[in-house]
C-alpha cells in the first residue's frame, strides 16, 4: 500500500540541498548549526513522536525546514523559532506550500513564551536543537510554567545518555534524575555524525519525553534541583559529606538513605524524598 501524498503544495518543493545551495547558505557554529536533510531521517523523527494529526507542534531552531517539512507533511500545524534571520525567506517558502499550517517566529528560544505561542492550548515539542542551547532548553521546559504534551528532541548522544540513564553508571547525574522525576524519558533513536550537514564531532541521539501524569509541585522540584547540585557536585563523595551543608548525615537519614552512598547509586525516588524532607526544614 502506497503511503499517502503529502499536503497542499510540499510535494512540489526542491530538495533541501538545492534549497540550500541556491539561497547561498551554510551552518554557522555560532548557533550551533547542524542540518538534517535526509527526509526519510526527518519523517522517523516524527513518527517516534506519536503525535495525532492537526496537533501544535513547537520546533525549535528549524533552519531550512528539513524536519518542519516532515512534521508538515504529517497534518501537523508547526509554530517554528527561528533565532537565524537568514533562513526566515527559506521557511516563507515552505509556510506558503503549506498555507495556515506553518507559523514562523523569529526569536530566541531560551526567551519565547511557549504558552503564548500555542495560544494558550496543549503543545508538543519536537527539534532537532542546537547543541551549544540544548540542556538549558531542556531544563526550560521541564522547570518552566509551560508543560508540553510530549517532547521529542535531538541532543549530543552523551546528553542523550544522560537524560535516559539509570542509577549506578556515569551517565547517571543531575539532568537524568530532573528529567525522569518530571518525566518517562526515553532514548527512542541514535544518528552518526554523517547524517548531517555538516557533521557534527559527535553522533547524536533522539529522546522522547512524556510529562508524569502527576508530576511533582514546584518547590518539590525547586528543592530537588538544589539537592542534585550538591550531591553530583561532589559526586565522588558520599552524600554525607557532598550534601554536609543542607543537613549531611541526618538529612539522608531522614530520608531513608544511607548516608555512605554515592550519588550515583540513589535512585529518583531517593532524590525527591532527600528534596521533600529538605523543603520541610
Amino acid at each position: 500500500m502506497s503511503a499517502p501524498a503529502p499536503p497542499d503544495g510540499l510535494d512540489d518543493l526542491p530538495p533541501l540541498r538545492d534549497v540550500l545551495a541556491g539561497a547561498g547558505l551554510s551552518a554557522d557554529k555560532r548557533f550551533g548549526q547542524h542540518f538534517l536533510l535526509d527526509l526519510n531521517v526527518t519523517r522517523k523523527i516524527v513518527r517516534l513522536a506519536q503525535l495525532g494529526p492537526d496537533q501544535p507542534v513547537i520546533e525549535v531552531g528549524p533552519g531550512p525546514g528539513g524536519l518542519t517539512r516532515a512534521l508538515l507533511e504529517a497534518g501537523l500545524r508547526v509554530i517554528a523559532v527561528e533565532k537565524d534571520p537568514r533562513f526566515l525567506p527559506v521557511l516563507a517558502q515552505l509556510a506558503a506550500a503549506a498555507p495556515g499550517r506553518l507559523t514562523v517566529v523569529e526569536a530566541d528560544a531560551l526567551a519565547v513564551d511557549e504558552a503564548a505561542l500555542a495560544g494558550g492550548g496543549p503543545a508538543s515539542i519536537v527539534s532537532n536543537l542546537p547543541y551549544n542551547v540544548g540542556t538549558p532548553l531542556l531544563v526550560k521546559w521541564l522547570t518552566g510554567a509551560f508543560r508540553p504534551v510530549s517532547m521529542t528532541l535531538m541532543f549530543q548522544k552523551e546528553v542523550a545518555d544522560r537524560i535516559a540513564a539509570p542509577p549506578g553508571g556515569r551517565d547517571y547525574g543531575r539532568l537524568g534524575v530532573l528529567a525522569q522525576a518530571l518525566c518517562h524519558a526515553e532514548k527512542v533513536m541514535d544518528l552518526p555524525a554523517r547524517a548531517f550537514t555538516p557533521p557534527p564531532k559527535v553522533a547524536s541521539a533522539v529522546v522522547r519525553l512524556t510529562p508524569l501524569a502527576e508530576p511533582p509541585p514546584a518547590a518539590l522540584v525547586d528543592a530537588l534541583q538544589t539537592v542534585t547540585a550538591a550531591a553530583f557536585g561532589q559526586r565522588r563523595k558520599m552524600l554525607r559529606s557532598s550534601l554536609k551543608v543542607l543537613g549531611g548525615e541526618a538529612l539522608c537519614e531522614a530520608a531513608g538513605l544511607d548516608p555512605n552512598a554515592r550519588a550515583e547509586t540513589v535512585p529518583v525516588a531517593g532524590f525527591l524524598r532527600l528534596a521533600a524532607v529538605m523543603g520541610k526544614r
